[in-house]
């Protein structure tokens, strides 16, 4: 009777960040009709209604809005617990709930998870693909990866890796169009901009410690990373990407780097890092080991 209350609990809570019966089937591993059984009982002992249902929402009642806290302080009693076991076993088990941008599922973290799932088989991953603001403890996740610069707040931040960024456009697109040697050369061009978390301004260039910034008149606002990696290649211009991402399409002769004495940093010179935040607490073991993962994989690429 525990088990299943708890089954009951975790599909209360996942439907209740989901605002979906199916999302939260699909992130818990179960069906749909298995969730929608699971909340019925929950409220059925309850003896209140815990969630409002129509064709293209679902919301929490007062009742599920009072519940809601308690339900994730038992999960996350339930999961000390079983990292507690898993310790006293050897074997980490339990779940990993995270957000990270689009373009990390494009070249960095599919080869971390399949590896990390192998050598973790009881461990469940929730990855949650997104280039816009996560919050790590609005949205329960235990961390969130970020690139860029950390921003200031009272998450603690873990740094994966530093990274340089530099302007990158295919062959086809630069045999019709040119290819620009510097920062000044760019008006005329089509340029590709990505717009999240923040639309920029202006892109700073900076060539042995001098810093030329250029006002950005994007042809192609995208919101994101991924899509503007593919445009790149596609021919739809010239963009700002990450090394880790651009450097391989470069080597395999699909894309070509361009303004190629500069990289492209902070008004003040700074380079990039890829970074994970968290909220303050101890981090469970097998959380700690899949950001060493992600940091080696990093470092690698």
């Amino acid at each position: 009777m525990a088990l299943d209350m708890l089954r009951e609990i975790q599909a209360f809570v996942s439907v209740a960040h989901k605002r979906s019966f199916v999302a939260a089937a699909r992130a818990l591993g179960r069906s749909p009709s298995a969730v929608t059984r699971a909340i019925q009982t929950l409220e059925d002992n309850a003896g209140s209604k815990l969630l409002n249902r129509n064709a293209n929402t679902v919301t929490l009642t007062e009742a599920g809005e009072r519940l809601l806290p308690h339900a994730e302080r038992l999960l996350d009693v339930q999961r000390d617990a079983a990292d507690e076991l898993a310790a006293l076993s050897g074997s980490a088990q339990g779940w990993i709930r995270f957000g990270v941008p689009q373009l990390l599922g494009e070249r960095v973290l599919p080869q971390v998870l399949a590896a990390f799932s192998r050598r973790h088989p009881q461990v469940t991953l929730d990855v949650q693909y997104s280039d816009g603001p996560l919050d790590p403890l609005q949205g329960k996740f235990d961390f969130v990866v970020r690139g860029a610069f950390p921003q200031s707040s009272e998450l603690i931040g873990y740094p994966l890796w530093q990274y340089q960024r530099h302007l990158y456009a295919s062959p086809a697109y630069l045999a019709l169009a040119g290819t620009p040697q510097r920062p000044e050369e760019l008006a005329g061009h089509a340029l590709i901009l990505h717009t999240a978390p923040r639309i920029l301004k202006a892109w700073h260039f900076c060539r042995d410690g001098q810093i030329t910034s250029v006002h950005t008149r994007p042809t192609l606002r995208l919101d994101s990373g991924h899509a503007v990696y593919h445009s790149t290649l596609a021919g739809a211009g010239i963009a700002r990407l990450a090394a880790w991402a651009g450097e391989a399409q470069v080597k395999a002769g699909r894309l070509v780097r361009v303004c190629p004495l500069y990289r492209l940093t902070s008004s003040t010179g700074q380079d990039p890092q890829m970074h994970a935040v968290y909220p303050a607490g101890e981090l469970p073991a097998r959380v700690r080991d899949l950001l060493a993962a992600m940091r080696h994989a990093g470092l690698v690429f």
